[in-house]
């Protein structure tokens, strides 16, 4: 076996803190114990039996296809932080023609999951049938909701703050000179498609001075997709848009491929910001100016109030609503002259 001295080195801690933690005592931080495991695993010593991990139960995890890169984002932040917990994640990931939530949601019913943590699910869709949630609380398995809010719902909701999130690209735009600037957004049906539209419109009415019909004109519906984006990003273009903000990132891939498809330049003849900061998104040609959702912190926080339901620890019933954070990059710029 490592000595005290090898193991502390290794691990940047002190000798007292090794022994607490081989141990098993109280008194030590997650990180510092995490250290010294680690330091055992790169020293090749097997962790004492009883240091070993013991599952503190499962818990779903539920996230719609992941073909958009923020969904396996906020499922790597989640499984991560579960983990820590001693929390066996079990991810349910959904894809058209596959696998519904509901029948997802029963199959983790029957396994005895310790609580459940929806994604952008069905409670996101004000037109969706809720009476599978109603019924998960009322029978009183602990569960989490990240971005979509169900007013009624007795439950803890984490969300980015949409509407904030198109105030500051709007303002951003501005400053660069832009005064026609479109939105490219998802189906309305969507509480995140919904609070954006109203963030946006009231952007265009307090920095340009339109009327809430004027406003509404430069709102262009498609699908959560590229091809989605591309032609709503296209719409507004022909309209005069100098600039498009585009609901998701991928949609802002759209919209950058449409404009280039009609012979303009981004940024030099019109600007496009996305939603989300996914990852590559700094690596694109241009890269991407992009609105970031703070998923480090919703996840954890998610993760942190399922937890404490699960230990029977009373979580307020309300939602919490994150602040985004706008990544300049090269996908804007200042708005074209013309004549």
């Amino acid at each position: 076996m490592a000595t005290l001295a090898q193991i502390a080195e290794s691990a940047g801690v002190s000798e007292a803190t090794v022994s607490r933690v081989l141990n098993d005592k109280p008194g030590v931080s997650d990180t510092a114990r995490q250290s010294v495991l680690t330091a055992l695993d790169v020293l090749g010593y097997e962790r004492p039996a009883r240091l070993r991990r013991r599952s503190a139960g499962l818990v779903g995890l539920v996230v719609p296809e992941l073909e958009n890169p923020i969904f396996p984002a906020f499922a790597q932040v989640i499984e991560d932080a579960l983990a820590r917990r001693r929390f066996t994640p079990v991810l349910c990931t959904q894809s058209p023609g596959g696998i519904s939530e509901d029948e997802y949601v029963e199959s983790l019913l029957d396994h005895g999951v310790a609580g459940i943590i929806f994604v952008s699910g069905r409670h996101a869709d004000t037109t969706a049938d809720h009476e599978r949630y109603r019924g998960l609380l009322e029978r009183g398995l602990p569960v989490v909701f990240v971005n979509g809010y169900v007013e009624e719902f007795d439950a803890p909701f984490f969300s980015t703050d949409d509407r904030e999130a198109m105030v500051t690209a709007i303002s951003y735009l501005a400053q660069l000179g832009h005064q026609k600037i479109g939105l490219a957004t998802g189906p309305a049906r969507f509480v995140p498609s919904q609070r954006k539209r109203e963030g946006f419109i009231g952007g265009l009415m307090r920095t340009f001075g339109y009327s809430k019909a004027e406003a509404r004109k430069w709102i262009e519906e498609g699908l959560f997709t590229v091809e989605g984006g591309e032609t709503a990003a296209l719409s507004l273009i022909d309209r005069g848009a100098t600039a498009v903000v585009c609901a998701s990132d991928v949609m802002a891939l759209g919209a950058v491929r449409g404009a280039r498809e009609r012979g303009l330049d981004v940024p030099g003849d019109v600007s496009v910001v996305g939603f989300d900061d996914s990852s590559l998104m700094g690596f694109l040609d241009p890269p991407l100016t992009t609105v970031r959702q703070p998923v480090q912190s919703m996840g954890a926080a998610a993760v942190h109030a399922l937890a404490d339901a699960i230990g029977g620890q009373p979580v307020p019933s309300k939602e919490y609503v994150f602040k985004p954070e706008l990544v300049l990059r090269s996908s804007t710029g200042p708005a074209p002259i013309r004549d």
